[in-house]
């Protein structure tokens, strides 16, 4: 990778031009997935070729075909049923939507049930849809890359847990490694004789086999699967965390095993109305609760992460170019909301360029996001604009974004809230906000007022008419305008210029530029 200074004087920065309207990226601009799990079959329908999926459409039905499978070794009957029937559903629904293609993936229970093939051969009689039954090696893999999808730099363990399965992969610089399957699924588990006795030691029993396999060396744990979530969502409500996303929700081994002690002190029906998690569900959260202690037990994770990909985005992440998997996921999301929704589609990279100077001597990881600020900073412009700055905010802490921690979103978001307010005093975000640390929310106020500024300084490329210079040790502000640009500063320009000065607690200066700069956005 470049140099920062050498990544600012190109046109679109280390991920090149965007390719979303690239034949081969817009090939997967409605794509279907049809997962067919233990517990529950779900219909996604992904929207958009831009790195960062969207969500078309995303139903999901607890069938429970691995019910009972310990005991009968077959399909539950119900489940059966259920499933058929939301498969039928799934069908027309993507006919209907014009996903193309649909793939139809089936695991654990379709692949080790007695019944699954007759079952299987039922489907697709029914539907259509040929069904792609995989083994527990390759349900690792498409998990892994479901996680790679959202964290193209990941390195650690991804776990999935299902309801009659559980996978280990581990994933290091855009591979998926090793990859182990077992069967530390709660549903399975359930049936397992004596109690919960007898779950502890097959779970311990099984834990030591696979960390054999995998050893102990993960400094992250990368968690995937309906269970995790709903444990995570407890965590949540427990330390009462303020945002709600768990998409890289962070949790330690401490206070997962926090966690794991408050779900044994409650019945599961008031942990349902603390948390809104639904019965099916929460009827498996105590089995999965004893896997996750003994899993960090065993691997000794530095950090825990929670993921909302999976197999899922694993069967996109499959289909995309490689040259596209290289992208970074915010960015190439960001360009595309901008060349959608933003008012003037390509602005984002011009204020991004003028307002840099700002910025200099910053490290990668933070010009990245001020990179989506920019692309961002007007697609909500459609909003009233007494909320305009409300839905700036919601727009980026809730947005389903990869490549984003927590921290990271709540700093755009306040960003680009400060892009359309100056104050946030008495917004309802304050619980939110404090995620950050003083310091990052006065780096967001002034990213947000430095974009507020270039955004009311020119409608086209501010570059092309004047110049920002940023003295930090100095504390001192130039802005340097071409003679043409002398009647864009007018008397609203020139408060937000002074309103930036003040966020930085500096000084400022005002002159003439004698030369026209180079309008470094416009090179290329």
């Amino acid at each position: 990778m470049t140099d920062t200074t050498t990544k600012t004087r190109d046109d679109y920065g280390p991920f090149g031009a965007p390719l979303f309207d690239d034949p081969s990226a817009r090939a997967l601009s409605r794509v279907g997935v049809i997962d067919v799990g233990s517990n529950s079959v779900r219909l996604v329908v992904f929207d958009g070729a831009a790195r960062s999926p969207a969500y078309f459409f995303n139903e999901k039905v607890m069938c429970g075909l691995g019910r009972d499978y310990a005991q009968t070794g077959q399909l539950h009957p119900e489940g059966r049923n259920r499933a058929l029937a939301a498969m039928k559903r799934f069908a027309e629904l993507s006919r209907g939507m014009g996903a193309k293609p649909v793939v139809t993936v089936a695991t654990a229970a379709m692949r080790e049930a007695e019944d699954g093939p007759a079952f299987r051969a039922e489907v697709e009689r029914a539907t259509g849809l040929p069904m792609w039954v995989v083994d527990g090696q390759e349900e690792a893999r498409l998990s892994a890359q479901g996680v790679l999808l959202g964290w193209p730099g990941a390195e650690g363990l991804v776990c999935d847990i299902g309801g009659s399965s559980m996978e280990l992969a581990q994933i290091a610089d855009g591979r998926v490694g090793k990859r182990v399957t077992s069967g530390l699924g709660p549903l399975r588990l359930q049936g397992i004789p004596g109690g919960k006795k007898g779950m502890k030691a097959e779970i311990k029993r099984v834990m030591a086999e696979l960390v054999e396999e995998v050893g102990t060396d993960a400094k992250r744990l990368f968690l995937v699967g309906g269970s995790w979530r709903a444990i995570a969502k407890i965590d949540m409500v427990r330390c009462g965390y303020p945002l709600h996303v768990l998409h890289e929700y962070r949790m330690t081994t401490k206070s997962v095993q926090a966690t794991l002690k408050y779900i044994e002190a409650y019945e599961t029906d008031e942990l349902r109305a603390r948390t809104g998690i639904g019965e099916a569900r929460m009827a498996l959260v105590p089995t999965a609760a004893l896997v996750l202690r003994q899993l960090v037990r065993a691997l000794k994770p530095r950090e825990i992460a929670i993921s909302s990909y999976g197999i899922r985005e694993g069967l996109l992440y499959e289909q995309m170019p490689q040259r596209l998997r290289d992208r970074d996921p915010l960015i190439e999301a960001c360009r595309f909301a901008e060349q959608k929704d933003a008012r003037l589609p390509g602005f984002g990279r011009a204020l991004y360029h003028f307002i840099l100077p700002l910025f200099k001597g910053e490290r990668d990881s933070r010009l990245r996001i001020i990179r989506a600020a920019c692309l961002l900073h007007d697609v909500s412009w459609r909003a009233h604009p007494d909320y305009r700055h409300e839905a700036c905010f919601d727009n980026a802490t809730r947005a389903n974004l990869g490549g984003l921690t927590h921290r990271e979103r709540v700093f755009l978001g306040l960003a680009l809230l400060h892009r359309y307010k100056n104050s946030r005093t008495g917004t309802r975000f304050e619980d939110l906000i404090s995620i950050l640390d003083d310091d990052q929310i006065a780096q967001a106020e002034v990213l947000g007022k430095a974009m507020r500024f270039g955004a009311m300084f020119s409608a086209q490329t501010p570059g092309a008419l004047g110049r920002l210079s940023w003295h930090p040790k100095k504390k001192h502000l130039v802005l340097a305008l071409t003679d043409t640009a002398r009647d864009l500063f007018g008397e609203v320009t020139e408060a937000r210029f002074a309103s930036l000065v003040s966020a930085l607690g500096a000084t400022s200066e005002v002159k003439r530029l004698r030369q026209a700069p180079v309008d470094v956005a416009a090179e290329g």
